[in-house]
């Protein structure tokens, strides 16, 4: 089977290690995580890219996202199927289950996470630029006061600044998922530091890659992933299906 895989950045270091193991013939092309700044802007990005590789004669185009919120809904199908795994985020793809995020997020309100790619692509302000790359975008909590003053001027830009980081008064605790991927140490100091650093508890996980492994491998069951058939469109959906084809 040939697929395409469009997936975000944060979840680069993840995404390389399934693919590697699947035994089909897969083109990966990575989105800068910041697109998920942009809310419902995010959608025609997708949709340009989706659209472009429709013309490209694939089995199926895979999804490196969840409904990230609701920035997947109204991605539509061309003459290719889409795939996309039954997550509200990418932490739940990251734990390898909605289910485990949940019961988790029930048990741990007010926690922040971190896995090797946020922090690889975010906190060291690493940024994946491949020839077939949407531009990068840096926003939101990604920009730092100077760089917000340099462009907006000095009020302007300290007030943003306070918007876009005041989120962080909402947090008591910071989970760091490792996956198991790279050398981790490194990503975990950091992890750890950022958690001292705002007087916060730390925790670690150990996260799964079962759904992205099932994604590129082509095990699509109906409970964990939604098949979007051509002309049909990704939507919402209350309850356990997240998602839903219109």
């Amino acid at each position: 089977m040939r697929f395409k895989v469009i997936s975000c950045q944060v979840l680069t270091w993840e995404m390389n290690h399934v693919l590697s193991r699947s035994p089909h013939s897969i083109v990966t092309e990575i989105l800068p995580m910041g697109l998920h700044d942009l809310g419902a802007a995010m959608r025609p990005r997708l949709q340009e890219r989706i659209d472009a590789a429709d013309e490209e004669g694939y089995d199926a185009i895979l999804l490196g996202y969840a409904l990230c919120g609701r920035g997947t809904e109204g991605l539509r199908a061309g003459k290719t199927q889409l795939v996309l795994p039954r997550a509200h985020d990418c932490i739940g793809l990251l734990m390898g289950s909605r289910l485990r995020y949940q019961d988790y997020f029930d048990t741990h309100p007010g926690v922040y996470f971190r896995s090797p790619g946020w922090i690889d692509f975010q906190i060291q302000g690493q940024t994946l630029e491949p020839a077939n790359s949407a531009a990068n975008y840096t926003i939101g909590e990604r920009q730092t006061r100077e760089e917000l003053i340099a462009r907006y001027g000095e009020d302007n830009g300290n007030y943003l600044f306070e918007q876009f980081n005041a989120f962080r008064r909402r947090y008591s605790g910071l989970t760091y998922i490792s996956t198991g991927v790279a050398s981790e140490d490194n990503f975990r100091s950091l992890a750890r530091a950022e958690a001292e650093k705002e007087g916060w508890i730390f925790e670690e996980i150990e996260g799964s890659l079962t759904l992205l492994e099932r994604l590129v491998n082509g095990k699509w069951d109906a409970a964990d992933f939604l098949v979007v058939p051509p002309g049909a469109t990704v939507q919402g959906a209350l309850g356990e299906s997240i998602v839903e084809a219109i």
